[in-house]
Formats: structure tokens, sequence, C-alpha cells
């Protein structure tokens, strides 16, 4: 799609400038997009839970207020976890940002179009909601924009980025929950790590 924003190139981008950021993931795209930009114990990829990545972040983002938490996710997840918005408003957790890769399909289950395809803005739901902040990432001339809110700009906010739905090459992150969950507690100094 013409206009549309790279969303390896966007992840890639946000990894090289993550800092200290904790980075999370929705299923399916949005952890493929983080593998491909390299993995890091400061990742955490959630398998099989969709529409439960704003609540994971938000729960992150309020354990550990020292550290900025940003999800990635996309548009069939978001949708489903609409009602996070109004509690992550509610909370109103300044290390919060959300990036939402919308692609307009439901790339997972056959390409369906979301409700997004209609012209359901996820940024305007946020912003009706109370997020501090919100964008609508439609061109890659303002990526380093909304770069810049979703790693310092007080939260919450959302950047809601138009991507294209063309098949991109698996990278599988790691898939071993317990795995994750420890290498993520050893990287936050919480517990010592573990070996395989």
């Amino acid at each position: 799609m013409s206009g549309a924003v790279d969303r390896r190139a966007l992840v890639a981008a946000l990894v090289a400038r993550r800092g200290s950021a904790l980075l999370l993931t929705g299923l399916g795209s949005p952890a493929w997009d983080l593998a491909a930009a390299g993995d890091h114990p400061q990742h955490f990829y959630l398998w099989g839970g969709m529409g439960g990545a704003f609540a994971m972040g938000l729960g992150l983002a309020l354990a550990r207020p020292d550290r900025r938490v940003v999800v990635l996710t996309g548009d069939g997840e978001a949708l489903m976890g609409l009602a996070s918005l109004a509690t992550i408003a509610a909370q109103r957790p300044p290390n919060l940002a959300l990036l939402v890769l919308d692609n307009r399909v439901y790339g997972e289950t056959g390409g369906q179009p979301t409700a997004t395809a209609s012209g359901v803005d996820l940024a305007a739901i946020a912003a009706a909601a109370g997020f501090s902040a919100t964008l609508r990432l439609e061109s890659p001339d303002r990526a380093e924009a909304a770069l810049d809110l979703l790693l310092t700009a007080p939260g919450p906010v959302l950047v809601q980025a138009r991507v294209d739905h063309r098949p991109l090459p698996l990278v599988l992150p790691l898939k071993d929950a317990v795995a994750a969950k420890h290498r993520l507690r050893a990287a936050l100094g919480v517990e010592q790590e573990t070996g395989p």
C-alpha cells in the first residue's frame, strides 16, 4: 500500500532507541516483527492470549513505574481489548505506551477485514477515553514523532500506525512462556537467570 509505514522498519527503529524500555507484544505479526528486530531479555511475547496485550502492559507498567513499557500489538487484538483502554485511561500510568500496527485485517486467520478497515479510529477512541496523547501514523515521515511519543511522552499514549498487510518472513521468538517469564524477571532484577 502506497504511503503505509513499513512495520519492520518502524519496530527496528523502536528497538534501536528502546534504552531501558520493556517491550511486550501481542500475538502474531507484532511478535514476529519484534523478533526480527533482534531478541532481547527486555522483550516479552504473549502467545495465545488475544486481546490481553493492553491489560498485560498495564499490569507491568503499574508493577514497574521505574521502567517505560511499550506494548506492540495489531488492530485485531486492539479491537478485542478495547475495554482495557478505559482501564488504562482511568489508571493513567505515565510510563505506558501502546503501538498498534494496524494492517486492517486479521492476519492470523485469513485476512478478514477488521473494523479499522471500515474507519474505526483507535487513536480517537484512546483520546476520548482520556489518554495523555495519541497519534495516527500514516506515513513514514512522521515515524520519528511517533517514536518520541512512544518512548518519552508522559503516558498513557497510543500510536496507531497504518501498515500494509503484505506477507513477511516469520521470525519466531521465544515460545516457552515459563522461560520468557523467568528471562524478563531476571532482566528486571527480580530473580536470577536460570539456564535452559
